[in-house]
């Protein structure tokens, strides 16, 4: 098989397998600009995450429970079909994400690709950005931040479906009376950062 051969079957269509492509193919492809879509796991306080970056910037942050194939086949359709397993260009987006957990960063400094974003969600997390760490914001603020004050169950929907969370801390969204509200990577995980920032935060 040619190095051609190779490189068009590493990135052929459909949900990419991390175990296919050896780290001379995946290098290749990012040399010669053939990947659209990179991605790397994690291992956190909160589990394993899956990351995933375009030339744009970090598109998806994912927990691992979501399952990493229904992930991939979700990047593959609405961002590129050509997706590889690739750590290097996500070590910045690693690096920071370590520090966050460890209380060393209260702030991301990372380029996003926001096109998994609808307009309004976009300016619901948007909102969100720009509570500060160790903070906690109500749905119908965030809502009314975003210029729907009565739009709080959109709001809800938008922030349960944020393609980039920890990085637009929709963790830092709370209901009205107190409660946590709800959260896609589940309430223990939700306590679990807010946890963090209350440690550091100050």
């Amino acid at each position: 098989m040619t190095d051609e051969d190779a490189l068009e079957r590493a990135l052929r269509p459909g949900p990419p397998q991390a175990d296919a492509r050896p780290p001379e193919i995946a290098a290749q492809a990012a040399r010669e600009g053939l990947a659209d879509v990179v991605y790397a796991t994690l291992d956190g306080p909160v589990g394993r995450l899956v990351l995933a970056a375009s030339p744009r910037g970090l598109v998806r942050i994912a927990y691992a429970d979501e399952g990493e194939e229904p992930v991939l086949a979700e990047l593959a359709a609405r961002v590129s079909p050509r997706v590889l397993a690739d750590a290097r260009p996500l070590d910045r987006a690693r690096r920071e994400l370590d520090e966050y957990f460890s209380g060393r960063r209260q702030r991301f400094e990372l380029d996003l690709d926001r096109r998994l974003l609808g307009p309004f969600a976009d300016r619901v997390l948007t909102a969100t950005a720009a509570i500060p760490y160790g903070a906690t914001v109500t749905y119908r603020e965030v809502a009314g931040a975003a210029g729907s004050p009565r739009g709080f169950r959109a709001a809800g929907n938008a922030l349960g479906s944020n393609p980039l969370p920890i990085v637009l801390p929709c963790h830092r969204v709370i209901a009205s009376g107190g409660g946590l509200g709800g959260y896609t990577g589940g309430l223990e995980r939700k306590r679990m950062l807010l946890a963090i920032e209350a440690g550091h935060a100050g």
